[in-house]
């Protein structure tokens, strides 16, 4: 048709419908005119032979293409890249090679690497058969979590049973240790129902020896594989991608969880297990999905044994004068009885257990240093409040002071009495309202009621506090007795005959 180029498509289509039909109707059908009708006819406009084999315009890399880019590309024709031959030519090539032409050098190594570059990596996709492989791995959380105000450096510990899909997840804020391994994984075996026959993590140093590319295990990661008859193997060594079941989950998992964050609209918690909490309603969101395909994993799962294997370190310290002991650079208070004892310590994860041989007398919340920091302390003023009674001098310049105060609140007060009375009275009132409110259990309600009238320019004192906190003992009520004459009884004893 009249300004239209006439396509080897229409010539076809033509021809095609020609056998049968009148030269109007075939040309109508293939959208052509009569007269070009008739050129097809006789023969005078037939279909282009093939592609042609001759250049439009002149080839912008002539000058540049034999001469520079193929020698780059045969020397290294991996690690060379499109963008870096491009920015070598702009610099030292620039009266021969036009920057304009960027797409046309891309798309001719792109054409170079599909005729002569090297292999290239294949990813091979896997089949697991249900209760067969579960996968196991710690990612570190780059988004930032405050817990009252305070930056979390986390990470998450992710356990995966490939065939479903199924994951645990558990939040760890120390490091890839072994107590957080053990820890993570018996809780997603006991939580799941059941334990794969293998177990596969990348290498490990909670779990490998990593002095050989044998699966050389530390003694503790294959008594746990014991306990649990379960094999374990391990990717070769700096290749992630050969666990690509438990690493894409795991970008899978933050991104869901940065969403996650977004929405809720505040990446403030007030503690850490309300974030635990949140993040244990995230996977629980995820495994829901996959519902139907985990229940028949988890029939093909393994059976727990009895009970859990070790996940804990153990230490023998002992109790100093202070009354603190001192785990892995980290400084607790603990009650001052144990003061002079040898106690041992069994670390877990999150939290230390105190034993005193075979009982258990106290637990505390693990802490860990903050980033830059090589040593914390982790004080608790109940533990030493009883002996800071007795001096409470020894408040002002303790090593402790800032952390015997158990929060903002206290610091105010200490604060303003330290700048409104004498070095002792303000020593004693703390120590005091300390021991109040151990003795109260009420710190939160003691501290607030002592800000609130501070804010009225009145300092309540502390008998005003013990007699508005310390709850009041009933009084006994006083009774009188009236004794009765000795006569009485013998009168009832004449009166009252002899019954047989």
């Amino acid at each position: 048709m009249s300004g239209k180029r006439i396509t080897d498509q229409q010539i076809r289509l033509y021809m095609k419908y020609r056998d049968g039909s009148t030269q109007a109707v075939a040309a109508a059908k293939a959208g052509l005119s009569e007269r070009s009708a008739r050129r097809i006819d006789t023969r005078q406009l037939q279909p282009s032979a093939g592609p042609r084999t001759w250049r439009t315009r002149s080839d912008p890399l002539v000058d540049v293409w034999d001469s520079v880019v193929i020698p780059f590309l045969e020397k290294n024709p991996a690690t060379t890249t499109s963008v870096g031959i491009f920015d070598y030519l702009c610099e030292h090539h620039s009266d021969t090679f036009d920057p304009r032409s960027r797409r046309t050098l891309e798309r001719r190594i792109r054409t170079w690497r599909q005729l002569h570059g090297p292999d290239q990596n294949v990813v091979f996709v896997q089949t697991h058969a249900p209760g067969e492989l579960g996968m196991a791995d710690f990612t570190v959380v780059s988004d930032p979590v405050t817990i009252d105000g305070q930056r979390l450096k986390d990470r998450l510990f992710h356990y995966r049973l490939v065939a479903s899909g199924w994951a645990y997840v558990q939040v760890v804020c120390g490091g890839e240790s072994f107590t957080a391994l053990s820890d993570g994984l018996q809780n997603a075996f006991w939580q799941s129902g059941g334990v794969p026959r293998e177990l596969r993590t990348d290498s490990l140093s909670a779990a490998y020896k990593n002095r050989a590319q044998q699966d050389d295990f530390t003694k503790r990661f294959e008594q746990l594989c014991r306990h649990y008859g379960i094999r374990a193997t391990r990717n070769n060594r700096g290749v992630a991608h050969e666990n690509g079941a438990i690493e894409s989950p795991n970008n899978h998992l933050k991104q869901q969880l940065r969403q996650a964050l977004i929405l809720r609209g505040s990446a403030e918690f007030s503690s850490l297990e309300a974030y635990e909490a949140f993040v244990q309603q995230l996977v629980a969101r995820r495994n829901r999905r996959i519902a139907t395909a985990y229940q028949d994993e988890q029939r093909q799962l393994r059976p727990l044994p009895p009970m859990r294997s070790v996940n804990y370190t153990e230490y023998t310290v002992r109790v100093s004068r202070s009354s603190t002991i001192e785990i892995r650079r980290i400084i607790y208070t603990v009650p001052s009885r144990l003061v002079g004892s040898r106690v041992t310590v069994r670390m877990f994860d999150a939290t230390l257990e105190i034993w005193c041989g075979s009982i258990c007398t106290l637990t505390l919340r693990r802490v860990f240093s903050t980033e830059g920091r090589k040593r914390a302390r982790a004080v608790d003023y109940r533990h030493v409040i009883e002996a800071l009674v007795k001096k409470p001098r020894a408040f002002r310049y303790s090593q402790i002071r800032d952390e015997l105060l158990p929060s903002h609140d206290y610091a105010m007060i200490w604060r303003h009495v330290d700048d409104s009375l004498s070095p002792d009275a303000a020593c004693q009132y703390i120590v005091r309202l300390l021991h109040l409110a151990k003795k109260t259990d009420n710190e939160s309600a003691i501290g607030r009621y002592v800000l609130r009238r501070m804010a009225l320019n009145v300092l309540p004192s502390i008998v005003e506090c013990e007699d508005r906190f310390l709850p009041r003992r009933p009084s006994a009520p006083e009774i009188t007795v009236h004794q009765h004459k000795l006569t009485d009884y013998n009168r009832l004893l004449h009166t009252g005959g002899v019954h047989g």
